[in-house]
Order: C-alpha cells, then sequence, then structure tokens
C-alpha cells in the first residue's frame, strides 16, 4: 500500500478507534499531507533517516507562500509530532517503514507563561455587570475558568445536570477519553447559583447565549454558547480592563495551575485536576511558581535587613 491510502486508514483509525476529536483529526491531516505532498505517494518501506533529514531541513527553510512568514521550531515539531505517530500506527499494523523512535524532535524555543497577577485576576472576575442576566453568566464563566482549570471546549459542553452544587463536584471526560473529577470553590458556586437563578429556561446547556431568537430544540441544544464565543466572552472584559496581559480562557487555565502550586500542591495532584496525560506537560508550571518563590523569598529577606 502506498502512503496517501496509509494516511488515510491513520485518520479513520484516529476517529474510530482513539475516539480523536475532529479538530485533531483535521491538524493531523493536514500534517501529514504536508509530508506526503514534500515525499510523494511513495511506499512506506522508502521512509528512511535521509528522507526524514530532507523532510526537516524543508521545514525550516519553508515559508508562506502570502506572509513569506516561516515555520516557527514548536510548528515544526508538530509536523515531526503526526509523522511519529502515523509511523506508530504503521509498525502496529505490520506495516515495514522507519521505527518512529528514530524520527527526533528539534528543540523548541521558551515561550513565556502567561498568568494574571492577583490585582489583575481579582479585576477580571470581577469586570461583569452582575445586574444584567448575561452579566450573571460571564461572571459564572470566568469564575469556573479559574476555580476550576477547565479547558474552553470542556466549559463549552457542560450541561446544567452535570453540575451538583451542593457537593461542589462534578465528573467530565476530557481530552483524549480522560476522566476526572472537577472541584468547585465557594464564589464560582455562588456565581453559577445566581447566574442559574436567573434564567428562566430549562435547556440543558449550561452555558446559553440570551441574544437572538429563542430555539428549544434538542434541548436548546443551539442555544449553547460555543468555544469561541466563551473566548470573545473572555476577550471583552480583558479588552475593558485594558490588561497588559493577553488574557483568554487558557490564561484562565494557567493562572489555577500556578496558583495551585503556589499555595503547596504536588504537581501530581495538579495533573490530574488539569487532565494532563503527561507530567511533563504539567512540569512547565513550576518554572512560573519557582520564579514567584524566589521574589518571595529576595522580598522577605531585603525586608528583614
Amino acid at each position: 500500500m502506498n502512503l496517501s491510502s496509509l494516511i488515510t486508514d491513520f485518520l479513520e483509525y484516529l476517529e474510530l478507534e482513539r475516539n480523536a476529536s475532529q479538530l485533531t483529526i483535521r491538524n493531523y491531516d493536514h500534517y501529514l499531507k504536508r509530508f506526503l505532498e514534500f515525499a510523494g505517494d511513495i511506499d512506506p518501506k522508502d521512509i528512511d533517516l535521509n528522507l526524514i533529514r530532507k523532510y526537516r531541513l524543508f521545514l525550516s527553510r519553508w515559508s508562506d507562500p502570502v506572509t513569506k512568514g516561516s515555520l516557527k521550531r514548536i510548528t515544526q515539531n508538530y509536523f515531526m509530532i503526526a509523522l511519529r505517530a502515523f509511523l506508530r500506527y504503521l509498525a502496529r499494523i505490520d506495516v515495514a517503514t522507519l521505527s518512529p523512535e528514530k524520527v527526533e524532535l528539534g528543540e523548541n524555543e521558551p515561550r513565556p507563561l502567561k498568568v494574571l497577577n492577583e490585582v489583575n485576576l481579582k479585576a477580571l472576575l470581577e469586570s461583569p455587570d452582575t445586574s444584567e442576566k448575561s452579566g450573571l453568566r460571564d461572571r459564572a464563566i470566568l469564575e469556573m475558568l479559574f476555580s476550576t482549570g477547565l479547558r474552553v471546549s470542556e466549559l463549552a459542553h457542560l450541561n446544567r445536570d452535570t453540575i451538583n452544587l451542593g457537593r461542589r463536584e462534578f465528573g467530565i471526560i476530557g481530552k483524549g477519553g480522560k476522566e476526572r473529577v472537577v472541584f468547585i470553590s465557594e464564589t464560582a458556586a455562588s456565581a453559577l447559583e445566581q447566574y442559574l437563578q436567573a434564567r428562566k429556561d430549562s435547556f440543558k446547556p449550561l452555558f446559553i447565549r440570551f441574544q437572538g431568537t429563542q430555539n428549544p430544540l434538542d434541548n436548546g441544544e443551539a442555544m449553547r454558547l460555543t468555544t469561541r464565543s466563551i473566548e470573545r466572552i473572555v476577550e471583552k472584559y480583558v479588552k475593558k480592563l485594558g490588561l497588559s496581559v493577553k488574557a483568554t480562557p487558557h490564561t484562565l487555565r494557567h493562572s489555577f495551575a500556578t496558583d495551585l502550586l503556589i499555595n503547596g500542591a504536588d504537581i501530581r495532584s495538579v495533573q490530574e485536576m488539569l487532565g494532563h496525560s503527561n507530567i511533563s506537560t504539567t512540569q512547565i508550571y513550576t518554572h512560573v511558581t519557582n520564579a514567584h518563590l524566589k521574589d518571595v523569598h529576595k522580598a522577605f529577606h531585603s525586608g528583614n535587613k
């Protein structure tokens, strides 16, 4: 079998066997098509280290035909990670090809982690006008993002009947089908309760739009806020406050994680709360917390001279 048909099989495997999201499948399709364009519709046994080296050079030298921009190192790695996953799949179905372990990744440029300081975080959480129904919803969204560390896609998919405000916790199936328990702070639970009391509908989605015509079909599924809508809500309040950090829902997730670590949570617990499969993903937050603790240490000792 040639490369093109095997890539199609791999994408179907991701959807059916690995329960990958459509976004993940689209990304893998994009990354692997680039390799197919570069290598041609070859036999998998013709993939060798020399071809991989030339492909990495190709990615390193590639520039966008419109913007003339090059690929960042982290983006180049995404292409290589997709190729490695594809080779792993080929090995799994006994197709002779290069071992995926031989495909190395380049070192990423360190990316600064965006988190909000205590003052900006408080200002953001308190920015919605809670005399309005939409403001109550927006306050609940912001409080939930910070107090739970949920991904924005996870927040968008929540339903009213999944939340237990009495116990202040709920179960969720996150990225890659990974199950975890999510805990809600007292402040977030209070914001949620006020928001739900203001709603006069019986729609299933937890967070809904208030503009436009109401659509009760399918338990109000058409009323559910999309991930993009939630991103725009956060963006609106960030702009309103003129924050120096261009905060997004993911910034609040970062802030949740660093807040836990600064206050003494161990890295494994934070990994579990964030739903990370790999501890190395969680360890990026230790750089921020170590810097914070260093500043606290300096401030303490300078104040005691």
